[in-house]
């Protein structure tokens, strides 16, 4: 019988003052008997709209129909025939603006809860069955990976099961890519990424890190080496910083290296000694995902304050509600329609606060947002000992530069036809090296749709 029920089943948490403080993930997942309450919420539309906002197409319907059944393993077969990383989609995909965005319980209430029943068949399977895949039959032909994040992984996983000899190439010595270095293990628990890291290489994908491509080897070179087609998944890690006076100050940081000191090279544990500022008060430049998950990492790191300084209003925030909603709970403070013009420094070269001017909502400008602007005579000065800029990245220019006949637009992505292969023949790419920074779900499908192009592309020649 159908649960006619208006909200969604409440997904269990941490308390916020008891999360604030330690890095362990903050929404705790469903229960068995939750899942089934939450799915039996689903009408399983003949015409299932929120198919068509999954950028990997995910068999909706039919899976949660599953899980209503309490037949969570054929949920998880039904999710894993598009999806190749469920659990880390069900945790960072904004399924609010994507597939709950189309649920027709949506109209009159809210939407049935998608990523989370995701989220539990991931973990459900996880936890009682975790079988790896089996490597299906070699066809001989190699194809390089650059990359190891959600494009890379996805592309990775779709060609070995079409029997392609895949390596898989990572800049840095843990694979996964932003899922291990930008997101943190509050929202995403590094040991279901290496899970999937594990899966790959059951499927038979070489997992090669600290392998630089572009410095350590060239894509000429991979082509020498007997590999038939390359996909860049290499991601956007170029930070952005404002050019504006104090930025060289020591306290200073990208969200970038913020987020890697404290994810990947585990900042947060004692008995690690990789070097990070004990802040008293920090400043977090920007509105989006990053910036709240560099707030949030702040807070556990033991900073008494912590600041979102954000140029437009909380309504043009780009992060998901979800993240900025979690951050107000654990008590990060947001100070909007602010800009900052100024760091300043102390005698010792390190921040001593950071000056700003209010800002007031104009004409919107080309993105279709409001334009902030400055309102003269309201300068103020924050007081705080460290400052994150949270402004957003670019694709890294190693790749294109060291790559005779690779064409980037103005913003240094790589520029693809619509089969995602690049200017130079063979070498295809897809997620943020081709967008900018962007979600995992759409890099993931990028991957989908890279692997699938590849495959026609070889079987041509």
């Amino acid at each position: 019988m159908a649960n006619m029920t208006l909200t969604k089943t409440p997904m269990p948490e941490q308390d916020p003052k008891v999360r604030a403080r330690n890095f362990k993930e903050v929404t705790l997942g469903y229960t068995a008997e939750m899942a089934v309450e939450e799915a039996k919420r689903c009408l399983g539309c003949k015409k299932p709209k929120c198919v068509e906002g999954c950028p990997v197409n995910v068999r909706i319907p039919e899976f949660i129909g599953k899980v209503a059944e309490g037949d969570f393993a054929a949920a998880y077969e039904i999710i894993t025939s598009t999806n190749a990383l469920p659990a880390l989609s069900g945790r960072v995909c904004p399924q609010e603006t994507q597939c709950e965005a189309q649920c027709v319980r949506g109209i009159k209430g809210e939407p049935v809860a998608i990523g989370r029943l995701e989220r539990f068949v991931a973990d459900w399977y996880r936890e009682n069955v975790n079988a790896m895949p089996e490597k299906a039959a070699s066809n001989g032909i190699k194809v390089a990976v650059v990359g190891s994040g959600p494009a890379g992984m996805t592309c990775a996983s779709d060609l070995a099961k079409r029997g392609y000899e895949v390596t898989m190439f990572e800049a840095l010595h843990t694979a996964g890519g932003v899922l291990v270095y930008g997101i943190p293990e509050f929202r995403l628990p590094k040991a279901i990424v290496a899970n999937e890291v594990k899966k790959l290489e059951a499927q038979g994908v070489n997992v090669m890190t600290n392998m630089v491509i572009g410095r350590v080897l060239s894509i000429d070179e991979l082509f020498e080496m007997g590999y038939k087609a390359v996909f860049v998944g290499s991601g956007a890690g170029l930070p952005m910083f404002m050019h504006i006076p104090g930025e060289a100050f020591k306290g200073v940081y990208s969200a970038n290296e913020y987020l890697t000191r404290t994810n990947l090279m585990k900042a947060y544990l004692e008995q690690d000694d990789t070097p990070i500022m004990k802040s008293k008060a920090v400043a977090v430049v920007g509105g989006g995902n990053v910036a709240m998950d560099a707030a949030r990492c702040a807070m556990r790191l033991g900073a008494d304050k912590v600041y979102i300084v954000y140029r437009r209003g909380e309504a043009e925030m780009p992060a998901r509600l979800e993240e900025q909603h979690h951050a107000k709970e654990e008590g990060i403070e947001f100070k909007t329609l602010c800009n900052p013009i100024e760091i300043l420094g102390n005698e010792n070269g390190g921040v001593s606060g950071m000056k700003c001017i209010r800002m007031e909502l104009g004409e919107p400008d080309a993105s279709g947002r409001r334009r902030p602007v400055a309102i003269e005579g309201s300068e103020f000065v924050l007081d705080v000992d460290t400052v994150i800029m949270a402004l957003g990245t670019s694709p890294n220019p190693l790749i294109r530069s060291t790559t005779p006949g690779l064409e980037t637009n103005k913003k240094g992505c790589l520029i693809v036809n619509e089969e995602e292969m690049t200017t130079r023949e063979g070498v295809f790419a897809g997620g943020d090296a081709v967008t900018g920074a962007a979600t995992v779900i759409l890099a993931m499908g990028a991957g989908k749709k890279g692997a699938a192009a590849i495959d026609k592309f070889l079987q041509n020649k």
